[in-house]
């Protein structure tokens, strides 16, 4: 790390619509997993921060959840936490999928980016599958509305583009000592990330049969004395009928839902995992305060 007078440090909000890649993108830029990446839309609900690493420039991503008209409390609580995120930035960074653009979740954006002072980026995602001309005809249409000071093509899976968007966003930052250490890639707490990532378990094997009413509330995070982690989860599904979804024939389900969150875990935190799974039914859970600051969220009237 350089000396204090030479660094720099900023906020980098990532605003888009849902399912654009914004989480695949962060992970990108931080070099490693810290965001939750899932093909089920509207899976970040915690303000979510990667911190990228540029020299002795100090990125902090706010990934923000996708932000779309929000009908029950859940969805005004992930609204709320999108642009609070966005509210502090030093730059706020468009993300959008030219294949599957999502125009309705586009012009919320877009409406609501217009009137805010902070610079714009507009990153257009996902050049490995598009038409390069069609590609240059949404950048022209976007920039043709909002005053991006910048517009990168890029491809958050493979990484193609991001380095140099990076640099970039790296020379936007202002001057100023870093806010975290420089082993710290991400702020979200390790209950709050094993949780998310039992979460996003969950709604890989099951997003067929299971909607999005379910939370998965952190119980207890302990190291052990041999220096493994125990941690205790309860999943919370909104009805009865969606108990035995959760749990599967003879509790196989929960098993391998379990089994594949512990793995991952025991990876990113490089310790051995004990992972403890329950299922409890609250019918109205996503109007429980308590629930909402469990997973991250604040709570919105």
């Amino acid at each position: 790390m350089t000396e204090n007078n030479s660094q720099h440090c900023g906020v980098v909000a990532v605003i888009g619509a849902p399912n654009a890649g914004k989480s695949t993108l962060v992970n990108q830029l931080v070099g490693q997993k810290v965001a939750i990446t899932s093909p089920k839309a509207q899976t970040t609900r915690a303000r979510m921060l990667g911190i990228a690493l540029q020299d002795d420039v100090q990125i902090i991503l706010v990934d923000t959840p996708g932000i779309f008209a929000p009908r029950r409390k859940l969805d005004r609580a992930m609204v709320t936490a999108a642009w609070e995120g966005a509210e502090a930035a030093d730059a706020v960074l468009l993300l959008v999928d030219p294949i599957k653009q999502r125009r309705h979740e586009l012009e919320l954006l877009i409406g609501a980016l217009e009137k805010r002072p902070e610079r714009k980026i507009l990153v257009i995602n996902k050049v490995e599958k598009a038409k390069k001309e069609e590609l240059l005809v949404l950048a022209q249409e976007l920039s043709g509305r909002i005053n991006f000071s910048e517009v990168f093509f890029v491809s958050a899976l493979t990484g193609d583009g991001v380095p140099e968007m990076k640099t970039a966003l790296a020379k936007l930052m202002p001057e100023g000592p870093w806010h975290y250490p420089e082993d710290q890639v991400s702020d979200a707490s390790e209950r709050l990330l094993a949780a998310e990532v039992t979460r996003e378990q969950l709604y890989r094997q099951l997003h067929e049969e299971l909607p999005y009413d379910a939370a998965v509330r952190p119980e207890s995070y302990q190291t052990r004395p041999d220096g493994s982690v125990e941690i205790h989860q309860q999943i919370v599904v909104g009805r009865e009928s969606q108990r035995p979804i959760v749990l599967g024939k003879g509790g196989s389900r929960i098993k391998a839902i379990g089994e594949a969150a512990r793995k991952e875990l025991s990876e990113m935190l490089g310790v051995k995992v004990h992972l403890f799974l329950h299922v409890k039914v609250s019918e109205k859970w996503d109007e429980d305060k308590e629930i909402f600051e469990e997973i991250g969220l604040d709570w919105v009237r």
